[in-house]
């Protein structure tokens, strides 16, 4: 089974880039971040045609998350306890067949949190102490488990090409990193990094501005997370870099891992 996550910074404007990179890889399900649109807007009927189910949680112009996934998907969740008045669209969750039996999987898109010294960085904060409350819980189920999403954390100075420039930044915040520490440290394995160990420039984000993309100067921050049972299951995970040399491409790129089935 082939999963992936991929912040598409707008899926109006990056739906033909989408489609292209669905063609190529044929991931079994993918978790989208970023929609930027309501879910009467969001193009189902383009990836039905492509032979996927939709499940979104959108809010105009901001925010916005989807799973696409080729089996039918059970016992769908959107949005965390915690705050009855947050309508930010930044989780949705639900469970997908698989031969040897179900796995769930979250897209997730995790509340930047700039700038630092506002309640911005305070709501990505309770947002994180929400996410790990769910997660805990979750891991009770002893069930194939994956969180997959931008969660705007850079987890280590490994994983910025210029660390120094991120100092104060809200993505690389001591604060920031300790609650993703506390999420992964529930039993979490990150995909990424159990394949390719302290391997360099592994990066999925990288700014519009100032060269980055051709200067390599990346970030490491979309994550998907393996619950044990999930990453007993794992058999491979890679960053699709290419993707970046689209024609208008989103700043991110996919990540995908592969599981036994």
């Amino acid at each position: 089974m082939k999963i992936a996550t991929w912040n598409v910074n707008s899926i109006k404007a990056r739906l033909e880039n989408a489609q292209a990179w669905l063609k190529q890889d044929d991931p079994d399900i993918v978790c989208l971040q970023e929609l930027k649109c309501e879910d009467q807007a969001f193009p189902t009927s383009a990836f039905e045609e492509m032979g996927y189910n939709v499940l979104t949680h959108g809010q105009k112009s901001y925010n916005g998350v989807a799973i696409l996934s080729k089996t039918r998907p059970e016992d769908v969740r959107r949005g965390l306890d915690g705050e009855a008045e947050d309508a930010q669209a930044r989780y949705i969750e639900a469970v997908f067949p698989a031969a040897s039996g179900m796995v769930r999987v979250a897209s997730i898109y995790l509340p930047n949190g700039n700038p630092p010294d506002t309640d911005k960085f305070a709501y990505k904060l309770r947002w994180m102490d929400r996410l790990t409350a769910h997660a805990r819980k979750l891991l009770t189920l002893e069930e194939p488990l994956v969180l997959a999403g931008d969660y705007n954390v850079i987890p280590t100075p490994l994983d910025a090409k210029n660390p120094e420039a991120w100092t104060g930044d809200a993505l690389f915040r001591p604060e920031s990193r300790a609650k993703f520490r506390s999420l992964v440290n529930l039993g979490f394995t990150d995909a990424i990094r159990q394949v390719h160990g302290d391997a360099p420039d592994l990066y999925t984000f990288w700014d519009y501005q100032a060269g980055a993309w051709q200067r390599n100067n990346g970030i490491r921050i979309d994550h998907l997370l393996l619950s044990p049972q999930a990453a007993d299951r794992l058999t491979g995970a890679r960053i699709a870099r290419a993707v970046r040399t689209q024609e208008r491409p989103s700043d991110h790129v996919p990540v995908v891992v592969d599981l036994r089935d």
